[in-house]
């Protein structure tokens, strides 16, 4: 069974200034894994940028983006906070708190020119972040003697890089233990034909199936 896609998250923090008829809006994007992380990271900006007129806020944060909230800071409702995490939403990512500082200059941007001062802001935010996907992958291991190992390690090696699979160390003792972690999908057709490779003599087990972070691309 294919599990569902995940989404993805950022590798590390992101800042990003963009101006707006004199006004100067402040994009910071953390990964963060809770709503206690996220909120903590707004306390920060709010006390690092004490002098700027708003703090707008939104985050996503759960393995299926299950918890979202959004915050204008005294912006006119649904201009601010409404449209940052709209942008979080449409680029499908979670574990991530954005705040835009807004120092306002001395021009009114009207409810549309919020809207895409805020969205605009997140957005190209984003796109200097590097993303990290999350998938599910299922460890399988195989045992099998020294003289074996070889053999067996460079067909692995071939195997992942075709199926999208992640080969770890082998460990040596009294036998040679190879594994790796493959998609849940991908498990069967690996226990055949590491089975034919070896015409039987070496058995891939299946284990865990868990979710891992992963660059992408």
């Amino acid at each position: 069974m294919t599990l569902p896609q995940l989404p993805s998250t950022i590798a590390s923090g992101v800042e990003h200034r963009l101006e707006v008829k004199k006004s100067v809006f402040l994009t910071r994007l953390e990964p963060v894994a809770s709503v206690e992380e996220a909120d903590a990271v707004i306390a920060a900006i709010r006390k690092e940028h004490w002098d700027a007129r708003h703090h707008c806020t939104a985050m996503i944060v759960g393995p299926t983006a299950d918890r979202q909230r959004s915050n204008d800071d005294g912006e006119p409702a649904g201009t601010a906070g409404a449209p940052m995490l709209e942008v979080l939403r449409h680029c499908d990512v979670t574990d991530l708190v954005a705040v835009v500082t807004r120092w306002f200059g001395g021009t009114l941007l009207g409810a549309g020119g919020l809207v895409r001062a805020y969205g605009t802001s997140v957005s190209e935010a984003l796109d200097r972040a590097r993303l990290v996907e999350r998938v599910h992958l299922t460890t399988v291991t195989a045992e099998a003697s020294h003289g074996d190992a070889g053999r067996i390690l460079a067909f692995l090696h071939q195997w992942s890089e075709s199926h999208g699979a992640v080969l770890d160390e082998p460990t040596y003792g009294s036998m040679a233990r190879l594994s790796l972690r493959v998609p849940p999908e991908a498990v069967p057709v690996l226990v055949a034909e590491v089975a034919a490779l070896t015409s039987g003599a070496v058995e891939a087990v299946a284990g865990e199936t868990a979710v891992v972070d992963r660059p992408r691309g």
